[in-house]
């Protein structure tokens, strides 16, 4: 393991507070099913933090960022659901974007589609404990679906310019 420098923690912090900020001030609350729902462009420096930096600091920013989120903002249940789920969104983000070796659009596309993949299942399944209902979960796939297809349209364009400055520094 290499060892954890102040800029490690400083990045690390960063990326948390601007996940949160972008979660809390960057959306649009959805009134259209049952158990409400928001849009959010808080993925967006979330995969930013898993491309750029990695692992460790996408699984950070996404389990305490939008954990801390869902604490302040009254959606308390959810604050265990998302720490575990959007951790393992950033995490496995930034694990393929270091692993696979392919085109730089298509290695962030794959990784960002896996982080599609583990947030509806994750947050349907967080649903079905919630509301006891197999049902009603299956309205909040396409608020999901949406925020992470508008963040990989905003990260897409930038990911890789921005991986290559922040490796000159």
């Amino acid at each position: 393991m290499k060892k954890y420098t102040t800029k490690n923690l400083v990045t690390d912090a960063l990326f948390i507070a601007l996940t949160l900020v972008a979660t809390m001030f960057i959306n649009i609350r959805l009134p259209l099913v049952g158990n409400g729902g928001l849009i959010h462009l808080g993925n967006v420096p979330l995969f930013l933090a898993a491309i750029i930096f990695g692992k460790r600091t996408g699984a950070l920013a996404g389990a305490f960022g939008m954990g801390l989120f869902d604490l302040i903002s009254g959606w308390t249940a959810w604050a265990p659901f998302t720490f575990v789920i959007v951790g393992a969104m950033g995490f496995v983000t930034g694990l393929i974007a270091d692993k696979l070796k392919a085109k730089p659009v298509i290695t962030y596309s794959v990784a960002m589609f896996t982080a599609l993949i583990i947030k509806v299942v994750g947050y349907y399944f967080a649903e079905v404990c919630l509301y006891q209902n197999w049902v009603a979960p299956l309205g909040s796939i396409p608020g999901n679906v949406t925020q992470v297809v508008v963040a990989a349209i905003i990260v897409l364009p930038i990911a890789d310019r921005l991986k290559k400055l922040a490796k000159k520094y």
